[in-house]
């Protein structure tokens, strides 16, 4: 399957993804020539060049109805993903959230019998949520021996 990634996302998604779906082709809007170019017809022309997926940041796609109909027309799946901390966090979090689901997306969609509309879940930014930490010199854990 052919994988487009949106503007609005990280280009280094594009190497990521690559190395984890090795069977697909992965490209970047900026890397072919579609830098700016708006969604609507950025959705048809990826849908005639044979595109079969399109990764974007921008969820709110599905609340305008001009765009919901050009996703709609296009046939692609549409994968959507949200990105709510700025900075290396936030690209981090939204990596590692489209790491863990896109070979499992791709395993489904490889089945499907039509267009489909995923949301990936977003991965929380809390430290508490992501990690656990212990300084061993306050709380020695029963596995410290030193």
């Amino acid at each position: 399957m052919r994988i487009l990634v949106d503007e609005n996302s990280a280009v280094h998604l594009v190497s990521l993804l690559a190395h984890l779906l090795p069977r697909h082709k992965i490209d970047h809007v900026t890397q072919i020539g579609w830098s700016g170019k708006k969604d609507i017809p950025l959705l048809s022309d990826a849908a005639s060049k044979g595109y079969d997926v399109f990764l974007t940041r921008d969820g709110r796609q599905l609340e305008n109805p001009d765009e919901t109909k050009a996703i709609m027309r296009s046939g692609i799946h549409h994968v959507r993903y949200t990105q709510t901390v700025g900075g290396v966090v936030g690209v981090g979090l939204s990596m590692g959230a489209i790491a863990a689901s896109m070979p499992l997306i791709m395993r489904e969609l490889e089945t499907a019998d039509g267009q489909r509309l995923i949301r990936i879940s977003r991965l929380d930014h809390h430290p508490a949520s992501r990690f656990e930490m212990v300084d061993p010199r306050k709380s020695k854990p029963k596995y410290w021996r030193p």
